[in-house]
């Protein structure tokens, strides 16, 4: 028996310094990583964070300024309406002018033609680009991803034992934490040696490379806000990611309050069964 789990030590042994050995191998160097992102998001406190969290409805018309002045020349949010825009506070006028500044296609008409017009709060919005082949061509070959579930179809994994605590804490924000990270790592300069493609942009918090098409779209100033708010990279980064979390989970805030009445009524319930069990089988000898 001595030398059975002796023998099983030695096996456990010989297995992680193996798997050691092949991380190793794996993790490239600091001019040539194997792993990305290089850095890690790190966690912002977003007013919609944790089971009872809800959208700042001042940020997030900030956030839609920002994508309308700066990121819808490249990126399309087409499963977005115009009219869900009521959500962050604008009432019907302000969203029928909103509309109105875009044009989406429309038709056939009479003659089978095609045509544009202004768009109305029923409609989506448009693409900045007729197909994905212009949108390359203007793009330096990379087709810009739509952004109406960016904010959910993107995110680091945070791994054990993170992910644990996760569960209890409800996080979600993967996505608005990568998206900020992203828009606020453009500055950085690439460690000695490393190789930037041409016509690609150093960014380590870029979740598949080194480096991406996109250039940086942010710069101090290039956004005017009207409410006062700090017109910095970091203000627009954070802004803009809380709208993307909100076009890509609108019913965010109803969500949450339909789960914690559901948790109550369970709980509730539980006790009511369980009181009922005891007085239903009181007189029972076990």
């Amino acid at each position: 028996m001595k030398m059975f789990f002796t023998g099983l030590a030695a096996f456990g042994l010989a297995t992680a310094l193996s798997l050691g050995a092949v991380q190793a191998e794996t993790a490239g160097s600091e001019a040539e990583p194997a792993h990305f992102p290089i850095k890690h998001p790190v966690q912002q406190n977003w007013s919609f964070s944790g089971p009872f969290g809800t959208y700042d409805k001042a940020q997030l018309q900030r956030g839609l300024k920002i994508y309308k002045e700066v990121c819808s020349a490249c990126h399309s949010m087409k499963l977005v309406s115009f009219r869900t825009l009521s959500d962050l506070g604008y009432n019907d006028d302000q969203i029928k002018a909103f509309a109105a500044e875009y044009e989406v296609q429309d038709g056939p008409n009479a003659d089978g033609e095609m045509f544009t017009r202004a768009a109305r709060p029923g409609d989506y919005f448009p693409s900045p680009f007729a197909n994905a082949e212009a949108a390359a061509a203007a793009n330096n070959n990379a087709v810009p991803p739509d952004f109406s579930l960016i904010a959910k179809a993107r995110g680091v994994e945070r791994g054990f034992p993170t992910f644990v605590f996760d569960m209890f804490t409800q996080y979600a924000e993967a996505g608005p934490d990568y998206i900020h990270a992203l828009l606020t790592h453009y500055d950085e300069t690439p460690p000695a040696g490393m190789q930037i493609p041409e016509g690609t942009h150093y960014n380590p918090a870029f979740i598949a490379g080194k480096s991406l098409a996109m250039a940086k779209p942010l710069s101090d100033g290039q956004v005017t806000y009207d409410d006062g708010s700090p017109e910095t990279v970091e203000q627009y980064a954070t802004d803009i990611s809380a709208f993307l979390m909100w076009a890509a989970e609108p019913h965010m805030e109803e969500r949450k309050k339909i789960g914690f009445r559901v948790i109550v009524f369970l709980l509730l319930f539980g006790a009511l069964v369980y009181a009922a069990k005891r007085r239903v089988f009181a007189g029972v000898k076990h």
